[in-house]
């Protein structure tokens, strides 16, 4: 039996196929409201229950409790707001049921139960622990609309994706990781291409565990991140290559990353415990960017949520010792200076973009498959 869902049920907030019909020709008539790429994805995580227990969009109680305790206003664990913003004119016009539209199509229903003010400040303290411009998630906030729009969703209609082999619902994680048999499986979060550090650390995990979910995440990244298929193209080739069929599973989570460090990583053990997963993956900076935040202090926080129902395991850093002569990490090796060969981000978009030998930081299939993508693998 799998991991319980966060709040003890998964959230399925998606029409059945034989009431859309009827539902578009009802909501056609609905005052509506047009959503970027990045709220888009928050309907769709919220119906298909990646973000359960939520049912739809925080409304006041829940939203302030979550900036002052870091838990919902029932006292479940929660750490990142899931928040609709809006401009005040939007606010004032729309109350009641609504239709809200990407790029040209129905793609959910709502029920505005509440229009409340964004405290702008004291969102951007709790969640990012900094008001700094030049952290991306307090940029992205200062775009935001002044106003946000509480009520639950209902999904019509499952947004496009670029990755279709590789979109996985919770409903279908869980189906899946039943019946390999696995009791027990450990989530691995990511927006980077892997390199063997990244592989030692998963494969650890995955002698204490009776499975691995590669879930990386694909959409809102900063500039600079690896474009998503280089980072589904390489992964793809690394579970192909190097781990047992029956031991790993790849599946893309589509959303955006907000760089919150301590508070992101709470946030992604639940989106992992949602889809299964009884462990999670911390490793040095989890979610973290520039010098914002301590190199573990994504580590530490999990001591404040006894109560979060999903394990941490909690790695340093790994790196090649030429004295070692293996993967080790600081925990079990003495060894500094010219023994320790480091694999970081950085390296590697050096090496891809200048088209240097990868020095053994990454399988040659790896290697092979990021060279094969069409575009530019970085974001700028």
């Amino acid at each position: 039996m799998t991991t319980p869902p966060h709040g003890g049920v998964l959230i399925d907030r998606t029409l059945p196929q034989e009431a859309r019909a009827d539902t578009l020709r009802r909501a056609e008539r609905l005052p509506s409201l047009d959503l970027g790429e990045r709220q888009a994805r928050e309907v769709e995580n919220i119906a298909l229950g990646v973000y359960s227990p939520l049912d739809g969009f925080l409304k006041r109680a829940d939203f302030e409790a979550v900036l002052k305790t870091s838990r919902l206003a029932g006292g479940v664990p929660w750490t990142i707001p899931i928040v609709l913003d809006v401009s005040d004119a939007d606010a004032s016009r729309l109350g009641g049921e609504i239709l809200l539209r990407h790029d040209g199509r129905a793609l959910a229903t709502m029920q505005v139960e509440e229009a409340y003010p964004l405290p702008l400040d004291g969102y951007c303290r709790s969640v990012f622990g900094t008001l700094d411009p030049k952290h991306p998630g307090v940029a992205h906030a200062g775009t935001m609309g002044a106003m946000l729009l509480g009520g639950p969703i209902t999904l019509i209609d499952l947004l496009p994706t670029p990755f279709p082999a590789h979109r996985l619902a919770p409903r279908e994680t869980r189906a899946r990781f039943e019946a390999n048999g696995w009791k027990t499986v450990v989530g691995f979060q990511t927006r980077n291409i892997p390199h063997v550090g990244h592989e030692a650390l998963q494969k650890a995990a995955l002698n204490l565990t009776d499975g691995l979910f590669i879930n990386p995440l694909v959409g809102g990244k900063k500039a600079g991140d690896f474009e998503d298929p280089v980072i589904v193209a390489a992964y793809d080739a690394l579970v192909r290559h190097y781990y047992p069929a029956d031991r790993a599973v790849l599946g893309i989570l589509q959303g955006q990353m907000r760089y919150a460090g301590p508070k992101e990583a709470i946030f992604h053990a639940i989106q992992r415990k949602n889809f299964g997963c009884s462990h999670f993956i911390i490793g040095r900076d989890h979610a973290g960017v520039g010098t914002f935040y301590h190199p573990y202090a994504a580590q530490e926080i999990f001591g404040e949520f006894p109560d979060l129902g999903v394990t941490p395991l909690l790695f340093p850093a790994f790196f090649k010792c030429r004295k070692c002569q293996g993967m080790v990490n600081e925990k079990i090796c003495p060894h500094r200076g010219d023994d320790r060969v480091d694999f970081s981000g950085t390296q590697l978009r050096g090496a891809i973009l200048g088209g240097a030998d990868f020095d053994g930081m990454i399988r040659p299939e790896v290697a092979a498959a990021i060279r094969a993508v069409d575009g530019g693998p970085i974001r700028t």
